[in-house]
């Protein structure tokens, strides 16, 4: 069992950047398209730090952390843009212009979001338009929820024994549909992890069941991973649903179906709060 010390402070963070004042930039602005990681800051790259730490104006999502959030110096326009489940703050087509005349007007703009950017964080979308207007921009990857969740969870996403595969998919598609792939999230010894799939658990359980995967398949689903607060919760394909309602667990979360969560027993060794999980 591991407990992790305090959270180094915003100044701590600063110091380490070797953070410096920088002038406006005189030939435009730029955007900074950056993965703000699962939650925990110290997860950070040092070059997302870094440019947290220089931009004028912030625009960031819901699943940022307040802990990121933190970081960003006293004195920067935030903006919050993020999206909750039936319940923008602002349509995509919105981001992108905000983006771009935040840009024109000559400003080091922050875009933050959770987890990486290119992965089901419509980062490829903000980017086109950039490029579509001639703005400069810069990519710094993050480490996505799924790496990051699953090793707080104690959970291996591949393992020779028992996953040579892994599969992302998210359980909220443009239209409101879960329409996957059944057969081939079914297939035996492959690790499936599901991003913003609550809603719709108990539907995925029972269409990888209906397509072959066994309903005693381990399955676990992890709310607020790599926080204080992370709370894991595990099953199988049968069961998880309702122990996930029992539970009330409530987003953001990240679903891991696969043998290898078995391994989540002997290999558990985040305990930020021993009141907070299962």
């Amino acid at each position: 069992m591991t407990t992790r010390p305090d959270a180094p402070t915003a100044a701590d963070f600063a110091r380490f950047a070797g953070a410096e004042s920088v002038p406006a930039a005189e030939h435009g602005g730029e955007v900074y398209l950056v993965g703000a990681g699962p939650g925990d800051p110290e997860l950070l790259t040092l070059r997302a730090l870094k440019l947290i730490l220089r931009a004028e104006v912030a625009l960031y999502d819901n699943l940022v952390s307040d802990a990121v959030l933190d970081l960003i110096p006293a004195g920067v326009a935030r903006t919050y843009v993020g999206k909750r489940r039936a319940n923008h703050a602002l349509r995509q087509e919105e981001i992108n212009e905000l983006l771009v005349r935040h840009a024109r007007a000559g400003r080091r703009v922050l875009r933050l979001k959770g987890g990486d950017p290119f992965l089901f964080g419509r980062g490829g979308e903000e980017i086109d338009s950039l490029a579509a207007n001639g703005i400069r921009f810069e990519v710094v990857p993050g480490i996505t929820a799924a790496l990051g969740v699953a090793a707080f969870a104690g959970i291996p996403l591949t393992h020779r024994d028992h996953a040579q595969a892994c599969l992302f998919v998210t359980g909220h598609l443009k239209d409101g549909r879960v329409d996957l792939d059944w057969p081939a999230l079914a297939r035996p010894r492959q690790t499936v992890v599901v991003y913003m799939g609550l809603p719709c658990l108990p539907l995925l359980c029972a269409k990888l069941v209906e397509h072959g995967a066994s309903p005693g398949l381990p399955a676990a689903i992890v709310q607020q991973g790599t926080t204080p607060t992370q709370r894991v919760v595990t099953g199988t394909l049968a069961t998880l649903p309702e122990l996930a309602q029992r539970a009330q667990l409530h987003a953001p979360t990240l679903i891991i179906v696969g043998e290898v969560v078995r391994l989540r027993e002997r290999l558990n060794w985040f305990h930020p709060n021993p009141g907070a999980g299962t």
